[in-house]
């Protein structure tokens, strides 16, 4: 079994039944503190961590969803004392399926935002590409990095996303603050499906899906369906792969609801 990490928590607001937040790849709790203080004002205490590799929280080479689910659980057991409500968005989504699967008893409630039990393909590889093509010694500010950037990756959002895990060290040098390394590497593993065939999980779950992202497809309902008998599933018509940003309204409605 691997070794949990003590993993950094964003506390969002709110009192009441816990909701604890997984982002996606190359994500943070910081891109959910807009959404996770709307469903705070709803009556719920909402806590947002980043899984290992990522933001504040420490590095290790295995970024397997077994590990990302040691480390959620080990946290939700220290510092919540009883189930949450987890809501796991693109990879955080699957890790939250691999600890429903191993640790039942920790979630009340699952909420799977816009990601399915299945492989994917290695379309994330632009984001690695063009991190790995910034020469981070040269760098002169963020401008400079995003101008750099925009050859490999012409869209300005994405860029925007890729440069939300470029930060400076104590000395004033910029640097990565996840662990593109280890995450490189594991690519394979992190697109690949976190569950085996058979594996079932019947507590009360929801699917929801961005209308305009092909992240969950009308063929994966059937395999979603099998794996967690209880699911539902809602899809947001307008929305892309980041409901919380794009449809943050219908989201939280779909996620407390």
């Amino acid at each position: 079994m691997p070794q949990a990490l003590p993993l950094v928590v964003r506390e969002l607001g709110g009192e009441g039944a816990p909701v604890l937040v997984l982002h996606g790849l190359l994500g943070s709790s910081r891109n959910w503190q807009s959404a996770g203080a709307e469903i705070a004002s709803r009556g719920f205490r909402v806590s947002a961590v980043d899984l290992r590799n990522h933001g504040a929280s420490p590095w290790d080479d295995d970024c397997s969803y077994a590990a990302l689910a040691v480390d959620v659980a080990e946290l939700i057991t220290r510092r919540f004392g009883g189930p949450v409500h987890l809501v796991g968005h693109s990879m955080g989504g699957k890790a939250a399926m691999r600890l429903v699967m191993d640790r039942p008893r920790l979630v009340s409630r699952l909420t799977v935002v816009d990601v399915a039990p299945r492989d994917y393909s290695n379309r994330l590889l632009t984001e690695f590409i063009a991190m790995a093509s910034l020469e981070l010694a040269s760098v002169t500010s963020r401008k400079d990095a995003d101008a750099r950037l925009a050859a490999t990756v012409p869209d300005w959002g994405l860029r925007q996303f890729i440069l939300t895990n470029l930060g400076q060290d104590g000395s004033g040098r910029w640097r990565w603050t996840v662990n593109r390394e280890a995450l490189t590497r594991s690519l394979p593993a992190i697109l690949a499906n976190p569950l085996a065939l058979g594996e079932t999980w019947g507590g009360p779950t929801r699917f929801i899906r961005g209308g305009k992202s092909g992240y969950v497809r009308d063929e994966d309902l059937a395999a979603i369906r099998t794996q967690f008998p209880s699911a539902d599933v809602v899809t947001l018509p307008e929305s892309g792969h980041n409901p919380h940003f794009d449809a943050r309204g219908g989201f939280v409605d779909a996620v407390v609801n």
